[in-house]
């Protein structure tokens, strides 16, 4: 974690990482049942992370500038997962009937990041297909992002990747696009997703597209001890959009492209179940 939405979706970038959305607001009751419901177990506790890098001998193997997108992605994962493992500052922003949940937390620099917390109906290893090996398909079931492109692999997991959001109707911020560092890891029965804003000499800011820039973000993957074949969904949005617009609308667009991210995700994985 790397998204027009996922860019806005699981796009990812260094020094920034992507996504775009929101939920609206639950009813009073339903809020109040959430935070009574949130209180009575704890904020979701976020399982402990230990850097993964290539030894010598590995990275030696490659090539300068692969190891300066390796070392970017892994970089930018680190970055985001001590962001979202820190405790203090975040706000609660939204909160729906199903569950999800949206925190929001102000860094230095005064940029406003935002955290979604969910349960899905699929396992961390198919959300990892589906979000990062299969990242050029999100468009398929995802109408916020007009295409996503694979420039280069890095290994299995690492890659530098150039996305398109669409021109949707409710689309607060325009289009957009972004040349990301998406690096994925895996701990025991966790998997991690992380990106951020990255560089490619020969695919510098097109005419016509605001080149925004998102990270370090993150998704963390990790199965219900009591489901395994469910997964608990984090994804910290860390986005920084360009172009002159109200930062009162971004903060607003933002969380509702996270929403909505999780709406279409959900509608591909029901769709997947009915195939088998």
């Amino acid at each position: 974690m790397l998204r027009a939405v996922l860019k806005l979706c699981c796009g990812i970038t260094y020094p920034h990482l992507r996504s775009m959305a929101g939920l609206q607001r639950a009813a009073l009751a339903a809020f109040g049942q959430e935070i009574a419901h949130l209180q009575s177990r704890g904020q979701m506790a976020l399982p402990a992370w230990s850097p993964l890098r290539w030894t010598e001998s590995e990275t030696a193997a490659l090539a300068d500038e692969d190891v300066f997108y390796l070392k970017q992605g892994e970089a930018a994962l680190n970055e985001a997962l001590k962001i979202v493992e820190s405790e203090d500052g975040w706000k609660l922003e939204t909160a729906e009937k199903n569950g999800d949940v949206i925190y929001s937390k102000v860094l230095t620099g005064n940029r406003k990041v935002f955290r979604l917390e969910a349960e899905l109906n699929a396992s961390p290893e198919e959300l990892h297909k589906i979000l990062f090996f299969r990242v050029e398909e999100m468009h398929e079931w995802n109408p916020s992002i007009r295409h996503i492109k694979v420039l280069k692999h890095v290994g299995r997991n690492t890659m530098v990747t150039h996305e398109v959001s669409s021109e949707t109707t409710g689309n607060l911020i325009g289009q957009r696009d972004f040349l990301s560092v998406r690096h994925s890891s895996k701990r025991e029965s966790r998997v991690y997703l992380g990106g951020a804003a990255t560089r490619l000499e020969s695919l510098p800011p097109q005419p016509g597209f605001v080149r925004a820039e998102d990270g370090p973000t993150c998704i963390i993957l990790q199965p219900l001890q009591d489901r395994p074949e469910r997964s608990r969904f984090i994804w910290l949005l860390n986005m920084d959009v360009k172009g002159w617009l109200p930062q009162s609308l971004v903060n607003k667009a933002l969380p509702r492209a996270q929403a909505d991210f999780t709406k279409h995700l959900r509608r591909r994985l029901t769709s997947t179940l009915t195939t088998i």
